[in-house]
C-alpha cells in the first residue's frame, strides 16, 4: 500500500501480524489444544462426560499423558500467536523523503527495550534497488536497497509472498522516485 504525501515523500505501509491467516491458526490451534488437554485431564480423573463420549478406554498412562502434553504445547503456541497479533509484530512503514534526503525503515517488534526498530539511511548512499525472486516450495519475493558499501536492506514484509507484477511495480516505483537503477537476482 502506497501513500503519496507530496511529490517528495513516499510512504509504504507494512502489514504485520494482524492477518486473517494468523487469526485463523491461533484460534484453530487453541481449540484443538484445549480439546486434547481436556481429554488428557478427564482420562487422569477417570471421568465420563456424557453417555455418547466415553473415555474409560483411554488410560492416563500413556495416551492421556501424551494428549495432555500435546494439548498444553498447542495452547502455549496459540498464546504466542495471539501475543504477536495483539502487539502487531512486524508492522511498520518505509518512508522515502527527498526533503530530508533520508530513507526511514520503521518496524515494531516484541515488547521490551528493542520494540521499535527505526533505521535511517541517506538517499545518496543507496546504489540500487534489488529484486530477489525465488520460486519453489517456499517462494521468496523480496525488494532490497543495495547500499554503496555492499549492504542489502530488505524492504518487503515477511510472510505472504507478493505477486511478481506487484513486486516489480513497487521496485520500479522506488527506483524512479530515488532515481537509481534496478538490479535482478
Amino acid at each position: 500500500m502506497t501513500i503519496l504525501l507530496t511529490m517528495k515523500i513516499k510512504i509504504y505501509k507494512i502489514k504485520g501480524s494482524r492477518r486473517f491467516s494468523n487469526y485463523w491458526w491461533a484460534s484453530f490451534i487453541f481449540l484443538g489444544g484445549t480439546g486434547f488437554f481436556l481429554v488428557g485431564l478427564i482420562s487422569y480423573l477417570n471421568g465420563k462426560i456424557n453417555y455418547n463420549f466415553n473415555l474409560e478406554d483411554i488410560y492416563f498412562i500413556p495416551q492421556g499423558a501424551v494428549m495432555t502434553f500435546y494439548g498444553m504445547t498447542a495452547i502455549l503456541i496459540s498464546m504466542f500467536l495471539w501475543y504477536t497479533i495483539v502487539f502487531d509484530v512486524g508492522s511498520g512503514y518505509n518512508e522515502f523523503n527527498k526533503n530530508t534526503g533520508l530513507v526511514t525503515i520503521f518496524r515494531l517488534g516484541f515488547p521490551g527495550s528493542n520494540r521499535v526498530l527505526k533505521l535511517m539511511y541517506k538517499i545518496q548512499d543507496i546504489a540500487a534497488v534489488k529484486i530477489s525472486i525465488e520460486d519453489g516450495l517456499s517462494p521468496k519475493r523480496e525488494i532490497y536497497l543495495c547500499m554503496k558499501d555492499k549492504r542489502q536492506i530488505p524492504l518487503t514484509k515477511v510472510g505472504e509472498p507478493i505477486s511478481i507484477s506487484n513486486i516489480e511495480a513497487q521496485a520500479r516505483e522506488i527506483a524512479l522516485f530515488l532515481n537509481i537503477n534496478i538490479e535482478g537476482n
